[in-house]
């Protein structure tokens, strides 16, 4: 019987409970922050906060608050704690928590407090070798898995052994799962993605239409690669697959995006602080803008979309006066 630890207890985290517990195969650990929410959980079957309307199947599912019993029991452990909130929540793990295990991140983001990739942290914190780690990549939203419908998934690694072990625990009758030898280009694109997504929001609230913003998309795949090909260059990678232009796709015109929600709210006139309060979830690009911005200032790079969506968020440009710069760059 194969043991998953599932570490996060918001939508993305449920949906992938979800796809795990399709096969009786699986025993599946769920840490649950709240004491509370767990007990809720064991109860009605359904997690009482985020997609409600998934069933948790109570024979293959077993939440649990206490985080280091969770991970000492399984062979596979899958992080999906938003990446501002995962230090504070995996701090608390002994250093060797992850020994002899395989670490799967399925954070689209960047942590922070020291802009560090998820995946540099679990190695530095925990000594986790690249090789026995895994990237979760889309095209796939939560709120579609909750609803069944077809999705498909990318798993990003160094080993493509470890890549088809992790594609094996998440392939089920409604998702189909890939494998691609580029981890930290896959992590990097899913974070970036949610920016881009962030900036076709505020063109979308600035009431920018569908031309601008298949633009808008078309040059924002142009500096992801870029970006990628800068900061970590592979051979062959194909930045029109899945897990690169699929996603981005997905990101910026789904109903489900928060990111694009996030986005439209702030081109539509509202603060960051605000938007964060009506929202009640996290934006994943509002952080990753800061940290990513960052890395394009220390490398001189030119990647003017990305750097729009930095001074409407942290410096408090307004989104017109940056959407009307874009349209004069865009080709």
């Amino acid at each position: 019987m194969v043991k998953v630890a599932v570490i996060g207890d918001g939508s993305w985290a449920t949906a992938i409970v979800k796809i795990l517990s399709e096969n009786s195969e699986r025993r599946i650990g769920w840490w649950v922050r709240d004491k509370n929410d767990v007990q809720k959980i064991k109860t009605i079957g359904s997690n009482p906060s985020y997609l409600t309307g998934v069933q948790i199947n109570a024979r293959r599912v077993k939440p649990n608050h206490l985080l280091a019993k969770v991970a000492e029991a399984a062979d596979y452990v899958i992080l999906a704690v938003p990446a501002a909130y995962i230090k504070s929540a995996l701090d608390q793990l002994p250093k060797n928590a992850f020994e002899g295990k395989i670490v799967i991140s399925a954070i689209k983001g960047i942590i922070p407090e020291g802009d560090i990739l998820v995946t540099d942290y679990v190695h530095e914190k925990f000594g986790v070798s690249y090789d026995r780690m895994a990237i979760i990549s889309g095209p796939c939203h939560a709120e579609e898995v909750a609803l069944g419908r077809q999705s498909y998934l990318t798993i990003g690694a160094n080993d493509l052994t470890v890549g088809e072990e992790v594609a094996d625990l998440l392939r089920c009758r409604y998702v189909n799962v890939s494998c691609l030898e580029d981890l930290i280009g896959i992590e990097y694109s899913a974070i970036m993605k949610n920016i881009v997504a962030l900036a076709c929001g505020i063109a979308n609230g600035q009431n920018f239409g569908d031309n601008f913003q298949a633009v808008l998309v078309s040059n924002a795949m142009q500096e992801i690669e870029y970006f990628l090909e800068q900061l970590h260059p592979v051979e062959n990678r194909n930045v029109n697959a899945s897990p690169y232009l699929g996603d981005l796709l997905v990101t910026c015109y789904s109903q489900f995006s928060r990111n694009r929600t996030f986005g439209n709210m702030i081109g539509r006139g509202y603060s960051v602080k605000s938007t964060m309060f009506e929202m009640k979830m996290v934006a994943e690009g509002y952080y990753a803008s800061n940290s990513i911005y960052k890395l394009i200032e220390a490398n001189n790079l030119e990647m003017p979309i990305c750097t729009a969506v930095y001074r409407v968020l942290y410096d408090k440009v307004s989104p017109a006066v940056e959407m009307q710069l874009l349209k004069g760059v865009l080709k």
